[in-house]
């Protein structure tokens, strides 16, 4: 069945993609989703919990256990909102802004050097091909091939 296979392949790439991309994060004592979290943070700002997992794709139960590891390390910070107390806004401290500026660098060059092997064209496609297949579900597209 292509469908099967197409998606054996996608899934074994994912894995091998991202294990060679994101190796480097262990040295560093970084779980792929705390990485996320922080780059996140870097880049869009201040947000909520629920915002963040949201972001990184990730649900919030694990999102609270991310964020109360980061806060442990001092890598984060939460405060609750002043206009309403039930919301807590996560922030990167001075320490988590400075690891991921540390480490930014050689997480784009590890991209890099993975999608190497693809052409520029080849890039565009796949992520073309991506963005299409990941805004294609919830569609109740039941459409064989």
């Amino acid at each position: 069945m292509r469908a099967l296979d197409c998606y054996i392949k996608l899934s074994r790439a994912s894995e091998a993609v991202s294990g060679s991309i994101n190796d480097h994060l262990r040295r560093h004592g970084l779980t792929v989703s705390q990485f996320g979290a922080l780059e996140a943070l870097f880049h869009l700002g201040p947000m909520t919990v629920g915002q963040l997992g949201e972001k990184i794709l990730r649900s919030s139960g694990n999102m609270t256990l991310v964020v109360d590891n980061l806060a442990k390390r001092g890598l984060i910070d939460r405060r609750r909102c002043p206009e309403d107390r039930r919301r807590v806004d996560v922030t990167l401290t001075e320490e988590g802004c400075a690891l991921l500026q540390d480490i930014w660098p050689q997480h784009l060059d590890g991209v890099v050097s993975v999608f190497h092997i693809l052409s520029p064209e080849e890039q565009e496609q796949l992520g073309a091909l991506c963005r299409k297949l990941g805004l294609g579900q919830g569609k109740g597209s039941t459409e064989k091939t």
